[in-house]
């Protein structure tokens, strides 16, 4: 008696078909062929990650791929990346990027980052990851796969009404504490993108308030912190409620991944940190005077910024004097006072500072970045250095995006030196650079180690050589020897420091520096002031080594 032979009905009609009519079939080794080629692509299982596998030429980091790791096998591709500065954020989304796209999960991608930025990331995922990704420039180009466009270009029309109605698998924003505000029309912008995988990259992803956190969190769970009124009725603005609320804690953990350098077992090139102090000429320390006694009166901040530039360059002080005295509700005998100002101003040398940055640069031929806090100054020393035979580029948030890849490209290629405002601390990588010198110092040490992070970071193959600039007996000297050397400030990781700050309830280091300074009688006070926030900082920081110290002896 033969066998009955049922046909299952639910396989492909046509194969069916085939097995009924015995007939035609495909040859068994072109059957072969595409049984090992199906072999090949499909991801055999969920845990553990495919795309080192693809990489071959990439040596990622242990805490690289822990990270992407986590993020996809744990929170579902949605999630804060927030390393500390130089650990490689972006390395860890193309990771991500590639991982989901290996898998088929991923297809279109919409990466958002600053306007400087933009070429950067494009060269990184078609170099580093082999995924071709495009810059949004004056064409529209956003039927293209994966596309990198800055926030500024993505939310304006008629780009915005084509990016909100489309369906991206995957959403990266670069530098997202900037979205830390929920009232501004980049977050409403970027929480109405429709996205079933969202990374938010920042290294600082509580700021100034813990709403900060919440307001991220939102973009990628929304309600995953509960809504906003009870949220802030619980936490406030004390920051340290993400440190001391073990629930709150463990809700951030579930979509926050942060590596910090000490952490990451990375043996990282060393960080030689020298201070350089200069004396002013006669000439100089006569006009310094003389403005420490014109701003006795006055808008108390107006005066520190006047002196502060005054210990830049001559230019610096000289326009900010000259657009006071346009203001036509200044009292005549302060208008008198900054006239008779401009008159020492125009009888200064060059300034020592600038002939500092030439005894040094010009003892060697390797290449420097010099970081101003003023234009006027970036002028000033462009111009100095051409005088002196050394080639420079400036770098300034106010160029397009082209000009600052041209200009990194310039001093990578031909030019000795890149004098960068502000704008040059924040994701330009120049590993290829390994000496930086603080012409002027920041007041706020997140945007120190922002300028520290774009030579010493992941990639750098050498020690890094930082010069940090100070003129003696001058409001520079004050904040550099009183309170940034006393608590080890340019040695230390300033990740340690922000959660120092955090438990100390100091929302902003240089808000209170700026407070010490207007609301001093005299300098002598301002020194005492000074001096006891550095002593309860260094205290803090000593009290938190002894308790890791202690947990570590507790854990072996």
């Amino acid at each position: 008696m033969n066998p009955s032979i049922q046909i299952d009905t639910s396989i492909d009609p046509i194969v069916a078909t085939n097995i009924q009519s015995e007939g035609p079939f495909a040859s068994w080794e072109l059957f072969q062929m595409a049984y090992e080629t199906s072999k090949h692509v499909a991801t055999p299982e969920f845990k553990g990650l495919q795309s080192p596998k693809y990489l071959p030429h990439v040596d990622f980091l242990p805490h690289q791929l822990n990270c992407a790791e986590q993020v996809v096998e744990e929170m579902n591709g949605r999630a804060i990346l927030a390393d500390e500065v130089g650990l490689g954020k972006t390395i860890e989304a193309g990771l991500i990027l590639k991982e989901y796209m290996i898998r088929g999960l991923v297809k279109k991608v919409l990466i958002l980052a600053p306007a400087s930025l933009v070429n950067q990331w494009v060269q990184e995922m078609n170099q580093k990851f082999y995924i071709p990704a495009a810059a949004q420039r004056k064409s529209a180009i956003w039927d293209y796969d994966v596309v990198v466009s800055s926030i500024d270009t993505a939310k304006r029309p008629p780009h915005r009404e084509k990016l909100l109605e489309t369906e991206y698998d995957l959403i990266i924003i670069d530098e997202a504490h900037k979205l830390k505000n929920h009232k501004t029309k980049n977050y409403a912008f970027v929480r109405s993108l429709k996205k079933k995988y969202c990374l938010l990259l920042t290294a600082t992803p509580v700021q100034n308030h813990l709403v900060d956190i919440f307001n991220l969190v939102s973009i990628l769970k929304p309600g995953h912190l509960g809504n906003y009124e009870d949220f802030t009725k619980r936490f406030g603005r004390n920051r340290n409620q993400l440190s001391n609320d073990e629930h709150l804690k463990e809700l951030v953990k579930k979509v926050m991944v942060r590596n910090r350098r000490d952490e990451t077992g990375v043996d990282w090139t060393k960080r030689n940190v020298e201070t350089v102090y200069i004396d002013f000429t006669e000439e100089e320390k006569n006009a310094y005077e003389k403005l420490s006694e014109v701003t006795s009166g006055g808008m108390a901040f107006s005066n520190i910024v006047l002196l502060r530039e005054l210990c830049s360059s001559r230019e610096a002080c000289f326009l900010s004097i000259e657009s006071m005295l346009k203001n036509e509700e200044i009292h005549p005998s302060r208008a008198e006072q900054l006239q008779e100002m401009i008159g020492y101003i125009e009888k200064m040398p060059h300034h020592a500072k600038a002939q500092k940055v030439v005894d040094l640069i010009s003892k060697t031929d390797q290449k420097f970045i010099i970081f101003t806090e003023y234009r006027a100054s970036q002028y000033y020393l462009q111009w100095y250095l051409q005088q002196h035979g050394i080639t420079s580029v400036p770098f300034r948030g106010g160029f397009k995006r082209s000009k600052k890849d041209w200009m990194k490209q310039l001093f990578q290629n031909h030019a000795q030196v890149l004098i960068a405002t502000e704008a040059g601390g924040e994701g330009i990588n120049l590993q290829f650079c390994n000496n930086m010198i603080n012409y002027d110092l920041p007041w706020n040490p997140m945007r120190l180690e922002q300028r520290i992070g774009r030579i010493h970071r992941f990639g750098q193959k050498e020690d890094v050589n930082i010069y940090n600039f100070a003129i003696r007996d001058t409001i520079e000297e004050h904040v550099l020897s009183l309170l940034y050397e006393k608590i080890h400030l340019f040695q230390r990781v300033v990740g340690n420091l922000d959660a120092i700050l955090q438990k100390l309830e100091l929302d902003n280091l240089e808000d209170e520096i700026q407070s010490i300074f207007t609301e001093s009688a005299s300098d002598g006070e301002m020194k005492v002031k000074l001096n006891n926030l550095s002593s309860v900082i260094s205290y803090a920081m000593e009290q938190d080594q002894e308790v890791e110290m202690d947990g570590t002896t507790g854990a072996s």
